[in-house]
């Protein structure tokens, strides 16, 4: 676990309800050369995205998740601190889920990647 990571409320419990899934979260191998790539480009997006997006009151991104249906909604930093946890340790960030998050304050990143396109290609006009 990590050193910053909020303690387990459920630390020793035997009836811990995840305890079902192990002990480690870390990945079972390192990440590739491609994944660590992959990584980094993403964290590079995110910067821009919020460079970009932040100034106009959009406050992260959205996801929506395959496993529950329901929409997560991530901050800046959320998402940032995520993909550094995941290049330097392999696991991500230990996070709590946004506290009623106003969804007009998130775009998907489909969205945030077609506004920088969008503001790139007017650069080079």
């Amino acid at each position: 676990m990590r050193d910053d990571a909020p303690l387990d409320p459920f630390a020793g419990d035997p009836s811990d309800p995840a305890a079902e899934f192990g002990e480690e979260d870390a990945l079972d191998e390192p990440l590739t050369d491609d994944e660590r790539r992959d990584l980094l480009e993403d964290l590079q997006d995110i910067e821009a995205f919020q460079a970009l997006l932040e100034p106009r009151g959009v406050r992260g991104l959205v996801v929506d998740c395959d496993d529950c249906q329901e929409a997560h909604f991530f901050a800046w930093a959320l998402l940032q601190a995520n993909l550094r946890s995941l290049l330097d340790l392999g696991t991500p960030h230990v996070h709590e889920p946004a506290y009623s998050p106003d969804p007009a304050d998130y775009v998907s990143w489909d969205y945030a990647r077609g506004f920088l396109d969008g503001v790139l290609t007017a650069d080079e006009d």
